[in-house]
């Protein structure tokens, strides 16, 4: 994963995509930065890894967050995920 940033604020969902091969949870979500102008960050969850069931904690719920979100085969994708 390349050109890793760091953003706060909290989780919306955008998108829920379709299972994995293997059934994992997939999603195409925000982190909004700036709640007053409603700006943000756009990212997916990976394939196949436990971030899309922990994510699910803070999809749409009153809680910051910080994720890191990174490039991976030219697209914005979450990389970690820790509750403040």
């Amino acid at each position: 994963m390349k050109n890793i940033s760091r953003h706060t604020g909290k989780i919306r969902l955008i998108e829920r995509l379709k299972n994995s091969r293997y059934g994992n949870p997939q999603f195409i979500l925000g982190v909004i930065d700036d709640p007053i102008r409603g700006l943000g960050w756009t990212f997916k969850t990976p394939k196949d890894s436990m971030l899309g069931y922990e994510i699910q904690n803070y999809i749409d719920k009153d809680v910051e967050v910080t994720v890191t979100i990174g490039s991976h085969y030219n697209s914005c994708t979450l990389n970690s995920i820790e509750k403040h």
